[in-house]
Order: C-alpha cells, then sequence, then structure tokens
C-alpha cells in the first residue's frame, strides 16, 4: 500500500523523475506475490491500484542504494538495519516516527489484522511528511 501511495503522492507534486520508490519484504514468505487482496480493495477505494505489484525480498544492495527506507514496524526495523553497517542504520526509519506524537508507533500488518483502512489512514498521515522531509534534505544538499 505504501508504495502505490507515496507513487502517487510524489507524481501528485510532479516528482517522479526524482524519486525510486519501492516496497520490498524482510521475509520470503510472499516473495512472488500480489498484494492482498484487502490492501487492493482499500487502495481502489482510493483511487490507487498496485495490482502489478510483486512481492520481493530485499536486499543488502538495496539498503546500501537507497537513501531512506522506511519500515512500517519494530521487526522490520530491525531486520533492515541488520543489512546495513552501522555508519547507514540513520536512513532507515520507522514510518509513524515522522509524525509528531507518534515515535515509536508501529504500523500493524494488515494482512493479520485485516484493518487496511487503518493502515491506510495511517499512511496517508505519514508519507506526505516523509515526502516534505525528503524535498528539504534535497534543496539543503544543492545549496
Amino acid at each position: 500500500m505504501a508504495e502505490a501511495m507515496f507513487t502517487q503522492l510524489v507524481a501528485d507534486h510532479d516528482l517522479s523523475d526524482d524519486y525510486v520508490i519501492t516496497s520490498a519484504a524482510t521475509s520470503t514468505e510472499e516473495v512472488g506475490n500480489p498484494p492482498h487482496p484487502g490492501a487492493l480493495a482499500a487502495l481502489r477505494h482510493h483511487h490507487l491500484d498496485a495490482s502489478d505489484h510483486r512481492a520481493h525480498q530485499i536486499t543488502q544492495p538495496d539498503c546500501q542504494n537507497a537513501d531512506y527506507i522506511i519500515t512500517m514496524d519494530t521487526a522490520n526495523l530491525a531486520a533492515v538495519q541488520r543489512l546495513l553497517p552501522a555508519s547507514e542504520r540513520s536512513k532507515v526509519h520507522l514510518c509513524m516516527d515522522i509524525v509528531p506524537g507518534k515515535q515509536g508507533v508501529s504500523i500493524a500488518d494488515p494482512w493479520y489484522t485485516h484493518k487496511f483502512e487503518t493502515t491506510y489512514e495511517m499512511l496517508n498521515t505519514a508519507l506526505p511528511l516523509w515526502l516534505t522531509t525528503m524535498q528539504q534534505s534535497r534543496q539543503e544538499a544543492s545549496v
């Protein structure tokens, strides 16, 4: 859901050429599978489509090449941090940490909770803040 939402958010700001956005799992459980039907339904409800997405596992090169790695929960945060040397771990973040008062809050996997709209709303709160932060970082780097 986050990949489809952030891709649309970036497109809405005419920034598609500036970002490479991908979603990856820390486990191999769903590799090759499409998103959960509930996730697809929630995205369709908000006029987004992720039907072509297929799960893949994050790799160490993925982590090393990324400027930001946004994780949904603390287990995934720890798993991704283990793929990186200590000097690069600062680019790994918990998604909700950017939302004031929500530091340390995980986004529960709707695969298990079936609360796809709750996940959508949490992402819809956090992702615009991430884009603002990323854009500010790009502007500061170019000065």
